[in-house]
């Protein structure tokens, strides 16, 4: 045994650990409260889930405490609790009522967000990924397309209209999702995004707000963040295409003189 071994493991590299099986926790949770039809609970549970799982790299970095260890328990995590949970929470509420293909396209949503992630990982020490040095996801990260997976469970939760349970609502709305997760697009990311100094007191207000909002009215707040996401893609390809376009003319030899 190591020195290092025998001193054992430091809390701090420990406590992002412990926030992911809270995340991994709170997924699970979601799918029991799915298989007792308390919706609302479950996609609370989700939402803590998205919570914590964007808290667990962030303490890590905080307190310097990333590990291999670390980034294979947070991939396993997100594929249950926004690949596995959400695909069993989405059969429960509707597409078990399909006569046909319901388990399916089930089944498409969860193996969709396991290989996002399985790609993500691939690729995490590649030396060239040209969406990420751009600042850009590619494909819709998975506890985003979580979020955007459930917004017919969002709208039956506001209206109280059972045609948002309609099995053919619902389908071809989780194969679409499936189909962003795992395609190429280019994406936005929150991490490169930058707010200028004079406007920080605007972001901290925008933030306090949509706590609120959050808080007072959470399933129309989430479902306003689910489409304002999604209207932001066609403005994600245009800037990457528009990186691209920067940099092919800068990597051009320029004209002898």
């Amino acid at each position: 045994m190591s020195a290092a071994e025998g001193r054992g493991l430091p809390l701090r590299a420990f406590i992002p650990n412990a926030v992911t099986v809270l995340a991994l926790c709170a997924g699970l949770t979601a799918i029991r409260y799915a298989f007792n039809q308390d919706w609302e609970k479950a996609m609370i549970a989700i939402v803590v889930a998205g919570v914590l799982d964007g808290l667990d790299g962030n303490i890590a970095r905080m307190l310097k405490a990333n590990s291999k260890f670390g980034a294979e328990l947070d991939s396993l995590c997100d594929n249950i609790g926004f690949g596995t949970a959400p695909a069993l929470i989405l059969f429960q509420f509707s597409l078990d009522s399909a006569p046909k293909f319901g388990w399916t396209v089930a089944l498409a949503l969860a193996v969709s967000c396991a290989l996002r992630l399985a790609r993500f990982n691939a690729r995490i020490d590649a030396d060239v990924q040209p969406h990420k040095s751009a600042g850009f996801n590619t494909g819709v990260p998975a506890p985003v397309g979580a979020g955007l997976a459930f917004a017919p469970v969002y709208l039956w939760l506001i209206t109280g209209n059972d045609l948002f349970r309609d099995w053919q609502l619902v389908m071809p709305w989780t194969l679409f999702i499936a189909v962003l997760m795992i395609s190429a697009i280019p994406t936005f990311s929150w991490t490169s995004i930058r707010i200028r100094r004079s406007w920080r007191i605007v972001g901290l207000a925008g933030v306090a707000l949509l706590a609120a909002a959050l808080i007072n009215e959470p399933w129309i707040t989430l479902l306003l963040v689910s489409f304002a996401y999604l209207a932001s893609v066609p403005f994600s390809l245009l800037s990457y295409g528009r990186v691209k376009r920067r940099r092919a003319a800068e990597a051009a030899p320029s004209p002898a003189g």
